[in-house]
């Protein structure tokens, strides 16, 4: 397949010229499709939407029609929609006066325009704003438009043709709000197809700000159009009138565990290798799909082989959330630390040195993203609080995997492998205060991370699974015991202070095990919910079953949830000392950076109220510096703690 970088001029919109681009994108030049565009070796990957997949989609009519359950259950979607229905969903961001917008069709038929068109409300008329040729390898179509005015809702609707229309409403950014809340999901298992009913009617009456997706939206390895569909036709309802945040993990990019290694070739699709075993074309694909909308990346360097990169940030209402790719960079444990189970990735040896697969060389997030995240951490721009998006937990706060069990000392799929990156990376996510939010290990937990200490990092809420019935996982310690400083009063018997596997400190808040995974109603699928409120400085964390009825308040939750911390908490370390008070003139809420003079470590970089007493935590002498969104002037040097 031909790839054309292409550059589209729209029509002037409102005030402004919008601006519409995409860039690197394969687009097929032929008038004919392309029977098998990832080649010989993958003949049928992304089939369903490729080469004359009309004749696929009638096969698979005349099949469904002719199955008896569940053979006709397992079928992914129907790809042969009626002409006016091509148009299945969009997704779309917009930060910094940038709106950015992703648009999903079903497959084309060969004499079908290519053309996508978004229009937009304005003066009580609808108006097109641009145009642009949809990627036929994966159907979408990515309109990006400058000089956006994020302080009005604009109804929208994306079009083909005469009749094909998908409608929806962008958002004003909501700044006025004290609380903003943020939809927290991930891990929508494919052996239960069909519409997600429960979860959409609370979903819309909590009416999130933003919806955070952070993982395995599909798990249709080889057909992640029809998957992304699929999901697409599940969610659209709640899709289509606010922010998204889609990212794309393992199982997306059609593997059992990624280990990304920068981009080299795995070996097979299970992944310990390291790498990406399907073709490039595919991978960039599926990142295409699902995380064009969102801002432009912050280093959009490519790595190894072409894959692209999508890390990046987006403000919402003054909460900044950094949007990492914590498999991308990470090294594969095959062949680097010895074989301690059945797998390459999990341990069973109780007595093996946790130190000993700590190695030199072995990384997490990355140079690259570690150095995002230390600017990020320190570039507050229209920031109040921060918080941080990833696929995965930064620890192994799992016993028994699979089944009950199925209990593992470690599982290297984790974040909490390799130690040394891990910790690198909490430190960073402590310097601006921010909890983390993540998905991928199907069990809903809140934890907060040690790094030298119990209790001196951040917290971090991994939501459930949306649909449970793939993996299962518990949380059980061997004892059955609590650990040391347990929650107080809390319904949960296993909560307090622990080691994971991999040797890592984590204070156990609050677990959400299956009951039973024979009954539905049991798995513990389910989603979570962030309520950020910039008055108090808080955050709330919520966890909701699949089959609850919020209408019922907090006791319709799992137990142990609600849970409520300061923002400044996920900075856990215990001052010493408190350096004396910040006062700024002519600056109401100052950002304040605190630095070590030995060492020259940033302790912390921080919004604050002016008076602010800053906390060190050991002796020494300390600088601190203050600005309005960034750290900049000295106002404090060489301040001497005994």
């Amino acid at each position: 397949m031909k790839s054309v970088a292409i550059t589209i001029a729209t029509s002037v919109f409102a005030a402004g010229l919008l601006s519409v681009f995409f860039s690197g994108s394969a687009i097929s030049q032929e008038s004919q499709p392309i029977e098998q565009p990832f080649g010989d070796k993958f003949p049928n990957l992304d089939g369903m939407a490729t080469g004359k997949w009309w004749e696929k989609a009638a096969k698979a009519r005349e099949r469904q029609g002719e199955a008896k359950g569940q053979e006709a259950i397992n079928a992914i979607v129907p790809m042969d929609v009626p002409r006016n229905e091509v148009v299945a969903f969009a997704v779309y961001t917009h930060d910094r006066g940038i709106l950015k917008m992703s648009a999903q069709l079903f497959p084309l038929l060969s004499d079908e325009s290519r053309e996508v068109r978004l229009e937009l409300h304005n003066g009580g008329e609808w108006k097109q704003a641009a145009v642009v040729e949809v990627v036929e390898l994966g159907w979408s179509a990515h309109f990006r438009i400058a000089d956006w005015d994020n302080s009005k809702d604009v109804a929208y609707r994306v079009r083909h043709g005469d009749a094909a229309m998908f409608e929806g409403l962008i958002r004003k950014d909501p700044i006025d709000k004290d609380v903003i809340i943020v939809g927290n999901l991930s891990c929508n298992s494919s052996r239960t197809p069909g519409e997600r009913p429960r979860i959409l009617k609370n979903l819309k009456l909590q009416n999130p700000d933003l919806l955070f997706f952070a993982g395995d939206q599909s798990y249709h390895h080889t057909q992640h159009t029809a998957g992304w569909l699929q999901f697409g036709l599940q969610f659209r309802e709640i899709l289509s009138d606010r922010p998204v945040i889609t990212i794309p993990d393992d199982h997306d990019v059609g593997q059992a565990n990624i280990w990304g290694e920068n981009g080299k070739q795995a070996t097979d699709s299970q992944g310990p290798s390291g790498g990406y075993f399907y073709p490039v074309d595919y991978v960039n694909m599926v990142q295409r799909q699902q995380t064009w909308h969102l801002p432009d990346p912050y280093d959009a360097t490519p790595i190894e082989r072409g894959i692209n990169v999508y890390y990046t940030s987006l403000r919402l209402s003054g909460i900044d959330f950094a949007i990492l790719e914590d498999r991308k960079f990470k090294s594969g444990p095959e062949g680097k630390i010895p074989k301690m189970g059945p797998r390459p990735d999990h341990i069973i040896d109780p007595a093996y040195d946790r130190k000993a697969i700590d190695l030199p060389g072995l990384e997490l997030l990355g140079d690259r993203q570690l150095a995002f995240l230390r600017d990020w951490g320190q570039n507050w721009e229209g920031a109040e609080l921060k918080s941080v998006l990833s696929q995965t937990a930064f620890c192994g706060a799992v016993h028994m995997h699979g089944t009950e069990g199925g209990r593992l000392l470690a599982d290297l799929d984790c974040n909490g492998w390799p130690q040394a990156g891990r910790n690198a990376a909490l430190r960073e996510i402590r310097r601006a205060w921010a909890p983390h939010l993540c998905g991928d290990q199907h069990l809903a937990v809140v934890v907060q991370h040690g790094i030298d200490a119990y209790g001196d990092g951040p917290f971090a809420f991994t939501s459930p699974a949306l649909v449970n019935t793939i993996y299962g996982r518990w949380w059980q310690p061997l004892d059955q015991k609590p650990g040391k400083n347990p929650v107080p009063n809390s319904p949960l018997p296993w909560t307090g202070e622990f080691e994971d596997g991999l040797g890592n400190l984590i204070t156990m808040l609050a677990y959400a095990n299956p009951a039973d995974r024979t009954d539905e109603m049991q798995r513990a699928d389910g989603y979570g919910i962030a309520r950020f409120n910039k008055r108090t400085r808080t955050v709330t964390f919520e966890c909701w079953p699949r089959f609850s009825d919020i209408r019922d308040g907090d006791k319709a939750q799992f137990p142990g949830w609600p849970i409520t911390i300061k923002m400044e908490d996920n900075d856990g370390r215990k001052p010493i000392a408190n350096l004396p008070a910040v006062v700024v003139d002519a600056v109401d809420r100052p950002v304040v950076q605190v630095i070590e003079e030995g060492s020259g470590e940033i302790l912390y970089t921080v919004r604050v109220a002016s008076g602010f007493e800053p906390p060190v935590y050991a002796k020494g002498s300390y600088t601190v510096k203050v600005g309005n969104d960034r750290p900049g002037r000295v106002l404090i040097s060489g301040h001497a703690v005994e």
